[in-house]
């Protein structure tokens, strides 16, 4: 299988097919330090990075950011002191599709190597 990292986000609709149970269990080797959560009745994404500050976890708020503009996905970021909580999923159809997965992997390749 293709790596999640180097592909591209496709554009979604409300008539987009979400992920398969079967698609899922192929995609989570590839970004195992993210768990789905069930969060109002919606699955998500969703990884807690540690970082040593907080110039690091804004810095790479930013990082996500820059990311989430070019693949025009957007998820939800919470930067704190030491840590950033990233939570991917697409709401045109309330749940996880694979651009969710896409974008869980080349999250997980900004941080930075110290960090990983």
């Amino acid at each position: 299988m293709e790596r999640l990292a180097e592909q591209k986000c496709e554009e979604c609709h409300a008539s987009s097919t979400p992920a398969t149970d079967e698609e899922i269990v192929q995609f989570r080797p590839q970004i195992p330090d993210w768990e789905i959560r069930t969060i109002d009745g919606i699955a998500r994404l969703s990884r807690t990075y540690r970082l040593s500050n907080f110039a690091e976890a804004l810095e790479f708020t930013y990082r996500i950011g820059t990311l989430a503009e070019a693949e025009w996905h957007h998820p939800v970021i919470l930067t704190e002191w030491g840590k950033v909580t990233v939570q991917w999923w697409t709401r045109k159809i309330k749940g996880l599709h694979r651009n969710d997965f896409i974008m869980a992997a080349k999250t997980d390749a900004l941080i930075p190597q110290h960090e990983k």
